[in-house]
């Protein structure tokens, strides 16, 4: 979880009204936000990363308005449309970093402080929904230092400008192989020959994203007006990362203006306030309050959002920063907050069913124990994962592949079939560590049907340069026989997608196949950068030790 300092005599000021330092103290829990320690003025908190407008100063100041009954309802923001700003994207960069969004802010004055919050605040988006500055990575320029119209290009590996911190002009290659930031983020653009930049109508470079700006725009306490760019992979990533800038900087007291934005399927921004149609009902159901449809609408504008009642039910506007917020759920627990969670009286459930394991949760913890005991370490694999390591890296057949609509997460869109590339990739992450390693993991796989089948398997892997089918066949065999009084045999065949020839087997119980078992193919091995010996099996629990 990211971590931020506070210095509570900013807040103060920020936050306006005579609010002391103990009220401060008692409401940042309630903004969901964890006091780690306490020196003096100076608090650090941990915020969570579906919150980054929490990530300053600014933006904790923000949500304490509301809560403590300072100010509610949306922070108002108007963006001026002059049409003086204005940057062109070219059609190079459509299968290199296609998307750029921005925003002129003027008028306003930053202290060293201030703009050092900016730089953390950069640092955790690039982090956080930037995904490392893969999905989208932000600029902040000195806006008076530049020559608009801007156009957003490619150039080559020789292109030199000075890059941010430094007096010497740099070619593209130096640059990511001398600077910090080159050498931490130049994966991302990896060998590519057309390297993206921004460049002003003199043809100044401004910025080398995602890797570096150039020392020209420096933002320092005597910059009044700010460009922020945003470019990126995904549309909307990039519009949220400028949606959270915009509203630091409006709590900072700037203005705005318009950047036109053109070229490539780009358009300027829009950062629209959304409206959500809000049941009541949820907030009785779920938080067991009885609550008027205005205290219901006075408890979300304490939550810096707004709301009005249509008939029956409520209009709730979100504004673009709360990107978080995605339907009926989010809204009961922002009425929560505006209520008080210290003013929820607890209560007992009406039910006397007494809660147990079920059968599923018993058997599964006797396989961890005995893994455990037998020296394993148990995984957690997530259930979407990637079609590379599910399927290209480990050479398996496809053609039952399960896509999710909607993902959240451009690499993570397939839903897994079994858990060996799970671990394998586990394995690729840690060979730097001694040998040998030995892990396991039990956990729903899903197969194509109507509806998708849901099963539950358990898969058992080995590194290290002595292991071998023999052994592992050992702990497979135990694991069934101590638990469960199964006993499986294994016939040997041929998989010449995971296993090495000859090597492998499939395992059965009363003449059913549950599973396989054998020695990882070295060509696999050497996909995941292991270079040593894998045995590993997977069988189906489902239908096996419970129905």
């Amino acid at each position: 979880m990211p971590v931020i300092e506070l210095n509570i005599s900013r807040i103060q000021k920020l936050v306006s009204g005579n609010v002391s330092k103990k009220q401060i103290l008692d409401v940042l829990p309630f903004l969901g936000l964890d006091i780690e320690s306490e020196d003096g003025d100076k608090i650090r908190i941990e915020y969570s990363p579906n919150r980054p407008d929490y990530s300053t100063e600014f933006g904790v100041a923000l949500g304490l308005q509301g809560l403590l009954g300072i100010k509610k309802g949306i922070q108002k923001t108007s963006i001026k449309k002059k049409g003086k700003f204005a940057i062109k994207v070219d059609s190079s960069l459509t299968k290199i970093r296609p998307y750029v969004t921005g925003i002129i802010a003027k008028n306003g004055t930053l202290d060293s402080d201030d703009i050092q919050q900016l730089m953390w605040m950069q640092e955790d988006l690039h982090n956080g929904i930037g995904r490392k500055r893969k999905k989208s990575s932000i600029g902040l320029h000195d806006a008076d230092k530049i020559s608009f119209p801007l156009t957003y290009t490619t150039t080559s590996r020789e292109h030199k400008f000075v890059p941010l911190n430094s007096n010497t002009e740099q070619t593209i290659d130096e640059i990511l192989n001398n600077t910090e930031q080159g050498q931490n983020y130049g994966w991302v653009i990896e060998n590519a020959k057309n390297i993206p930049i921004i460049l002003d109508s003199e043809q100044n470079t401004i910025s080398f994203p995602p890797i570096i700006n150039s020392a020209l725009t420096t933002v320092t306490s005597n910059t009044k007006n700010i460009l922020i760019e945003v470019t990126g992979i995904n549309k909307d990533s990039v519009e949220d990362a400028l949606s959270i800038v915009m509203s630091t900087l409006k709590m900072a007291g700037f203005e705005f203006e318009e950047l036109k934005i053109s070229g490539n399927k780009n358009s300027t921004p829009q950062l629209k306030d959304r409206t959500i149609i809000y049941d009541p009902k949820f907030t009785s159901e779920i938080l067991g309050i009885d609550m008027s449809l205005s205290n219901m609408v006075a408890c979300m504008k304490k939550c810096r959002l707004d709301a009005s009642v249509k008939g029956k039910k409520i209009a709730c506007i979100i504004p673009p920063y709360r990107f978080d917020i995605f339907g009926q759920m989010d809204l009961v627990e922002e009425i929560a907050l505006g209520y008080g969670i210290a003013n929820i009286e607890p209560k007992l459930s009406p039910s006397t069913t007494i809660g147990q394991k079920n059968d599923i949760t018993i058997k599964t913890e006797l396989i961890r124990k005995t893994a455990v005991g037998l020296g394993f370490l148990e995984a957690l694999n997530a259930s979407l994962t990637s079609k590379k390591i599910l399927y290209n890296m480990t050479k398996r057949n496809s053609s039952q592949i399960i896509s999710v609509l909607d993902s959240k997460s451009q690499e993570h869109t397939i839903l897994r079939d079994s858990l060996l590339p799970g671990l394998l990739e586990n394995l690729s992450k840690n060979i730097h560590e001694s040998y040998p390693q030995k892990l396991f993991e039990s956990g729903v796989v899903f197969s194509k049907g109507e509806p998708i089948h849901e099963s539950i398997n358990l898969a058992v892997i080995i590194a290290y340069k002595d292991t071998n089918y023999s052994e592992l066949k050992a702990i497979m065999q135990s694991l069934l026989r101590t638990n469960f009084k199964i006993n499986s045999k294994t016939k040997t065949s041929k998989n010449q997608e995971l296993f090495v020839e000859g090597r492998h087997a499939d395992i059965f119980v009363n003449e059913k196949k549950i599973g396989e078992i054998g020695e990882i193919n070295t060509e696999i091995l050497e996909t995941f950068r292991i270079r040593t010996s894998v045995a590993g099996f997977e069988i189906k629990l489902s239908g096996l030790i419970f129905d």
